[in-house]
């Protein structure tokens, strides 16, 4: 009995010895401090939980398992500066302030000469993907953070290898994580066409608390530098069938004309990541004529970057709103800074929609999105939860003039954590159509409204105000 208390008592010590130590550390990194907090309460209030979560999730190792700085600055200026010159290109006066944060920030210039396309469900975006797929000539590149070898899946290798066959160059570049149910043969599959194919920071036993954290949470595809894809929807069947209880909304874009060049960027930064292969050839970044009239600028982030741009776009576009914010997010978890700036928006007399879905995929971050709910309503923003199925679209419209489309939630983890694109739209046309969609789904929703939701079970809201606490963790 002694020896057990004894040993009981070393095991007590050495936890509190590592509790400590891990709440020193995380002070001593001078992280935001809304994080801080959150990764402390997390060690000292979930025993053993706490300290298994922050070793996975909590540890800031992109400079020691990612890639330095300097090279992703060099890497994205060499691929652009093959490129013809950019021409300068108008954009509504009111978005001056947004493009010349997102140029000085990240070397983002602002591509014209597009054609765009929104989709609102897979069997569309899928069956117009196949037709570019086919009539592709010379290469084709895809980065998904899910690939599933399923009936989609399956048509989607198939149309690869026959391309392959064809002699065209095919890369691929999938989330280790994201698609971790992915078949060894479904991969192999692939290799034995020609295609190279490579998971982003591949996830070992050994390497798992260092990359798990890291995520490329991207949908690109590009074909022959002229069509893009960019948006929410993966590769897999639940895009079309959605699930029992309800379809899966999501919105995605294609792309045609200089437009494209941007996420060819995108797509070659991570090929190096993934691959250690510099690609850069002009073939890459053809000469495009323009196949219509919308400019744009393709901001990708991730925890390389000091800055945080596509949050920082975001947080600019609604201090420049006048009119109208319309904001379509599967997970509601934002930053501070752009709390403050909604609740803003909407005192100053701008209408703030925001819709999230009433069922969601994840219930625990479904539960910490609702706290912030209260707190929307009291200051005049509107929220609307979508009731149809379950809404994954990450869509925003500002102002009749500016879209945002792409792979970014609404949430910290997406801002800070993940490698995410998204396309800053500047055409009048383009969100015409946005704001159609939005208005459209609106009419499957309900709108909350204050009154009624303070009226819910006093537990239920503990709850939820709790895992608030862990937002930035989530």
């Amino acid at each position: 009995m002694q020896i057990n208390a004894t040993l009981l008592l070393i095991i007590e010590i050495l936890y509190l010895l590592t509790v400590v130590s891990i709440v020193v550390v995380v002070i001593s990194e001078n992280r935001n401090p809304i994080k801080t907090v959150s990764w402390i309460l997390a060690v000292v209030f979930l025993p053993v939980i706490g300290i298994i979560w922050y070793a996975v999730f909590g540890q800031d190792v992109t400079k020691k398992y990612v890639i330095s700085k300097r090279m992703y600055s060099k890497l994205k200026r060499r691929p652009l500066d093959e490129m013809e010159t950019p021409v300068e290109i108008q954009v509504p006066d009111e978005h001056d302030n947004l493009v010349s944060l997102l140029k000085n920030m990240d070397y983002n210039p602002v591509l014209g000469g597009n054609d765009v396309e929104i989709f609102t469900n897979g069997r569309d975006k899928f069956d117009q993907l196949f037709i570019d797929i086919e009539n592709a000539k010379e290469h084709i590149h895809v980065e998904y953070y899910v690939l599933q070898c399923d009936e989609i899946g399956m048509k989607f290798q198939e149309a690869l290898i026959k391309k392959a066959k064809e002699g065209l160059e095919i890369r691929i570049i999938y989330d280790s994580f994201g698609s971790r149910k992915l078949k060894k043969k479904y991969i192999e599959n692939f290799r034995m066409a020609g295609i190279e194919i490579e998971p982003f920071l591949k996830l070992t036993w050994s390497s798992i608390t260092s990359r798990l954290n890291y995520r490329n949470h991207r949908k690109i595809i590009v074909i022959d530098g002229q069509v893009g894809y960019v948006g929410g929807m993966n590769i897999a069947d639940r895009y079309i069938e959605g699930f029992k209880w309800g379809r899966w909304r999501d919105t995605h874009t294609r792309i045609e004309g200089k437009g494209v060049q941007g996420l060819q960027s995108v797509f070659l930064i991570d090929w190096y990541f993934v691959s250690q292969t510099l690609i850069t050839s002009r073939k890459y970044f053809p000469l495009l004529e323009n196949f219509g009239d919308v400019p744009m600028q393709i901001v990708n982030s991730g925890p390389l970057n000091d800055e945080k741009n596509i949050s920082h776009g975001i947080v600019q576009a609604i201090y420049d709103t006048k009119k109208s914010i319309f904001i379509q997010t599967p997970y509601f978890l934002p930053p501070e800074a752009m709390i403050d700036a909604l609740q803003a928006a909407a005192i100053r007399g701008v209408d703030v929609r925001v819709m999230i879905s009433k069922r969601s995929d994840v219930p625990l971050v479904q539960l910490a999105s609702r706290s912030y709910i209260k707190n929307m309503l009291e200051s005049n923003v509107k929220v609307y939860f979508y009731e149809k199925g379950f809404l994954h679209s990450k869509m925003m419209v500002f102002d009749d003039s500016l879209t945002l489309i792409g792979s970014a939630n609404f949430d910290t983890r997406s801002f800070e954590q993940n490698f995410e694109v998204e396309a800053f739209i500047y055409n009048g046309k383009v969100a015409k159509v946005a704001n159609g969609i939005f208005i459209t789904d609106q009419s499957n929703s309900k709108q909350v409204i204050l009154k009624d939701w303070l009226k819910r079970p006093l537990l239920k809201r503990f709850i939820e105000s709790v895992l608030r606490l862990f937002a930035p963790l989530l």
